[in-house]
């Protein structure tokens, strides 16, 4: 890895660091060997749970850990000028969470450099782990790129692709791509440094776009084809989950597989209530589901779902 070789240099990189959740812990980490990483901007503080205790970011807890300054901005395009004193030499940002001012992006000399988990110009924007899964994407990846003032347009540095197995959930494609984003900037940021990297202009023609996951996205439409009821539920496990209406009641779907038999009633219809086999009608085919947790209970497989039903009162009922 060329990193090695250029240690002496990259231990005198003054480097703000801006992220916020587990995904750039990693890249955080690696950063902090191999340079000087003076400054660690991440979203505030949140108040969690019924007695309203105060969580710090993953990515906080890394800075505190290792002895480097916090700033956490409101809103960074008013509240900046603890970044502008550190005058850095590099800004590398990942998963952050804020828009970051144009001011900021010409700051240091060096330039803005963000990790990105998907091959841009594809999946621009704030979801691209669970857009990939969902759209049914055989592959993503890692892109590192220079920032500018519009959402993940930026020119690109280096990319590194990732296949997407049929059995990745976004939990596991998350910690893949995290691990490759850390690998993948180490090797691309002597050339960054040294002013050898490459500059690639994005195609917009080709750009497609990862929105944020809304409520809405998570409600699961038997109505459609069952390998994309299937990809949206491992699109969303383990977070947000996907959802439906079981006989008036929200049952959240971690799990299920698709059988080779044709649907043969109304979409949405619950057509199988056996020992370890809950059926759904989709569109073309059966979804079975394996996982589920309901309103108010805990996650459980879906023979102790099963236990806790009344099958008359469900089977032959369609989801909402």
């Amino acid at each position: 890895m060329r990193i090695k070789e250029s240690s002496e240099k990259m231990d005198r990189i003054k480097v703000v660091f801006m992220g916020t959740p587990d995904f750039a812990v990693p890249v955080l980490e690696e950063l902090i060997k191999v340079t000087d990483v003076c400054l660690v901007v991440t979203q505030p503080d949140k108040e969690v749970g019924r007695h309203h205790e105060i969580s710090f970011s993953p990515i906080k807890k890394v800075a505190l850990n290792h002895d480097i300054k916090v700033f956490q901005p409101s809103k960074i395009r008013i509240d900046n000028e603890v970044i502008m004193n550190e005058k850095p030499d590099l800004i590398v940002t990942c998963a952050y969470g804020q828009i970051i001012p144009e001011k900021i992006l010409n700051l240091p000399r060096l330039g803005c450099v963000n990790v990105h988990a998907s091959l841009l110009p594809k999946l621009r924007g704030g979801a691209p782990i669970h857009r990939s899964i969902i759209n049914g994407d055989d592959k993503t990846g890692i892109t590192i790129m220079y920032m500018d003032k519009s959402m993940d347009t930026g020119d690109i540095i280096s990319q590194r692709e990732c296949p997407i197995l049929d059995t990745d959930n976004v939990g596991i494609l998350h910690d893949k791509l995290s691990k490759i984003g850390a690998e993948l900037l180490m090797d691309t940021l002597p050339s960054i440094v040294n002013g050898t990297n490459d500059r690639i202009k994005q195609n917009n023609d080709e750009a497609t776009y990862a929105y944020n996951i809304s409520r809405e996205d998570e409600h699961i439409d038997f109505n459609d084809l069952a390998i994309n009821v299937y990809n949206k539920v491992r699109g969303l496990n383990p977070w947000p989950v996907a959802y439906t209406i079981i006989n008036g009641e929200e049952v959240k779907v971690l799990d299920c597989y698709i059988s080779e038999e044709d649907s043969v009633f109304s979409s949405g219809t619950i057509c199988c209530i056996d020992k370890g086999k809950f059926g759904i009608c989709a569109k073309d085919k059966v979804v079975y589901i394996k996982t589920v947790k309901p309103s108010g209970k805990r996650q459980m497989d879906i023979n102790d779902y099963i236990n806790g039903i009344r099958r008359e009162d469900v089977l032959n009922t369609i989801c909402e």
